[in-house]
């Protein structure tokens, strides 16, 4: 059977994350192998894509790489339709009109894009604009609407799970109380799957808003029944009641955006001076994203890039690739575009953690 794509270009934007180099060789692989199409990578993401800064892919180019860490092609966090008007600085040219003349001059059927939720609301813009797009959802952060998981996510959760299971031993030799703050600025997935697996006695997340006076009670309890250690996990972007009551905006405001807020932080302080316990505070940062990806992800990764072969070889463009329970999907980019995916009050997780005597901050 014929296929509906003959040549298409893949990128990949955002931050990177495990799992990214394994999706672009699904692609690929099953692409070229299966289907004979033509492969044009571009680097650095969408301002590769403004700049026309792109290659044919050859079999050596996507061989032996499913367990690199990072992503062959490069990415940025270029938004090409935010603040529209603004030209180029480098190309002077309006940067979505550079990407459909690009688009064209490479003779693209479709274009691939695998990245978070920002990469996502752009490839629905330029579907809007015309162009073919099929998307894949990879964020450590799990936080894409319309799947149950994304590629990157399962590796971060295993690199945070051993930070904290490291971080026991100290604790328990110190008789700290060790707070270590994870990735995570509008949801709480990683947080909540690795405090969960490695013990953690408090669990701070975005949805959840907490107070300090519950959190500090909490652990004076532990303390007087003869637990002489605790451990926090936070995640970056955990509000307090009083933080949640606001707008964004004012929230935005209160913090200096000339210096550096770290979260984790501000609680360690806040513990050490209420609970009068030593305190220490670890942040885990881009570990989370870096180095090879879980066997999992490999596997999600891969088996995500076939499917999007498969809907490049049937011409269903204008989609992303999802897992929906046991199923590999796809949804239709407008139903993804601008949503975020946030950790129910209710999910059976918290519930979860909750039997096990783990506090929310929030009680």
């Amino acid at each position: 059977m014929k296929s509906a794509t003959r040549t298409f270009g893949i990128l990949t934007s955002g931050g990177d994350c495990p799992g990214l180099n394994a999706a672009i060789r699904g692609v690929a692989k099953a692409a070229q192998e299966k289907y004979s199409m033509n492969i044009i990578g571009i680097n650095e993401g969408y301002r590769g894509l403004i700049a026309g800064d792109a290659r044919l892919l050859k079999a050596s180019d996507f061989s032996g790489i499913l367990t690199r860490g990072g992503t062959i092609l490069g990415t940025s966090r270029e938004k090409p339709f935010k603040d529209e008007g603004v030209r180029d600085s480098q190309t002077g040219r309006d940067k979505p009109e550079a990407i459909i003349e690009n688009y064209k001059k490479l003779n693209l059927d479709c274009l691939v894009v695998l990245g978070g939720n920002g990469t996502h609301k752009t490839a629905n813009l330029l579907r809007k604009a015309g162009l073919n797009i099929i998307g894949l959802p990879k964020t450590i952060d799990n936080d894409i609407w319309g799947t149950d998981v994304t590629f990157g996510f399962h590796s971060a959760v295993d690199i945070a799970t051993e930070a904290i299971d490291r971080l026991h031993s100290t604790a328990h030799s110190h008789n700290r109380i060790m707070v270590i703050e994870l990735m995570g600025h509008k949801a709480g997935w990683l947080s909540l799957y690795a405090g969960i697996s490695g013990g953690g006695d408090v669990i701070l997340i975005p949805e959840i808003p907490y107070s300090i006076d519950s959190i500090c009670r909490h652990l004076q309890k532990r303390a007087s029944a003869g637990k002489a250690f605790s451990i926090v996990v936070v995640a970056e972007g955990a509000l307090s009641r009083e933080e949640s009551s606001q707008p964004r905006t004012t929230r935005k405001k209160q913090k200096d955006p000339h210096e550096y807020f770290s979260r984790g932080s501000e609680i360690a302080r806040a513990i050490e001076e209420k609970v009068r316990m030593e305190t220490r505070l670890t942040v885990l940062g881009y570990q989370q994203r870096g180095g090879t990806p879980s066997p999992y992800d490999r596997l999600l990764a891969t088996t995500f890039g076939a499917a999007a072969a498969e809907l490049l070889h049937r011409g269903e463009y204008g989609s992303m690739v999802a897992l929906e329970g046991s199923r590999v999907i796809s949804r239709p980019l407008e139903e993804i575009a601008g949503k975020l995916k946030h950790v129910p009050p209710g999910h059976p997780l918290i519930e979860t953690a909750r039997s096990v005597g783990t506090c929310f901050g929030d009680e």
